[in-house]
């Protein structure tokens, strides 16, 4: 169990590191909650800092929506944001490749960032 928790706090810093190195966002703890935003927006939620089994994050996915939410556990996000496109991902030892994650990121931010910025990552 404290080798899961330690994987899943080196996969939620890995993500936390790749989306406050995306074009204009910062790093923003509302709620109680780490969020990494863009102008103000959040494009990904990766819960409370306190180390444990059941963390997870939330993306608001188009392309990849279905293929997240065909992961063990997805579901959509609370609080009307599902109906958005938001799904909630629980990170698991097992659960989704870092590699998916990243990319599931991204396409967040894309969706969440101004045009401009987007763009900025296919120059990039």
């Amino acid at each position: 169990m404290t080798d899961d928790i330690a994987r899943i706090g080196q996969i939620r810093a890995a993500l936390s590191d790749a989306a406050c190195a995306l074009p204009e966002t910062h790093l923003d703890f509302p709620w109680g909650e780490r969020v990494v935003k863009v102008r103000g927006k959040v494009f990904v939620f990766l819960g409370v800092d306190e180390p444990r089994a059941s963390a997870g994050l939330s993306l608001k996915l188009r392309d990849s929506h279905e293929e997240a939410m065909a992961t063990p556990g997805a579901r959509p996000t609370g609080y009307g944001l599902g109906k958005a496109g938001w799904v909630s991902i629980p990170l698991t030892a097992e659960g989704p490749p870092l590699d998916a994650l990243q990319r599931w990121l991204l396409e967040s931010y894309r969706i969440v960032a101004p045009k401009r910025l987007g763009a900025l990552l296919d120059r990039g």
